[in-house]
């Protein structure tokens, strides 16, 4: 559930190499992604947004500001831009079967 195959309107290939694949992604208010995975990434906001993300039954929101910078544990979710502004991240997701430090225990970015 590759999310530029499932969602191509919202997420783009900008670099991809042997070692990661780099995604931008782009919304606006209301756009919601398909459900869709990510192997462990490092997220990095280029704007300010609010989410909500969504796996099975559980669900968090997320407000995060422009320039921040989290650690996305692998994972299969969906997204919703709850908020007033577009969403703009850029997703460098990690090849290799190493370990998610956090046990893959979080739904979301986390610090």
């Amino acid at each position: 559930m590759d999310p530029t195959v499932v969602s191509p309107e919202l997420y783009r290939v900008v670099l991809e190499n042997d070692r990661v694949r780099v995604l931008a992604y782009r919304d606006r208010p209301g756009d919601r992604t398909r459900p869709h995975t990510h192997p462990d990434s490092v997220m990095v906001t280029l704007s300010s947004f609010r989410r909500r993300i969504t796996s099975g039954e559980r669900s968090v929101e997320v407000e995060l500001g422009a320039g921040e910078v989290r650690w996305l544990g692998a994972q299969e979710h969906s997204g919703e831009n709850i908020g007033d502004t577009e969403t703009v991240s850029i997703f460098v997701e990690l090849k290799g079967d190493g370990p998610s430090p956090d046990g893959a225990a979080s739904l979301g970015p986390t610090p």
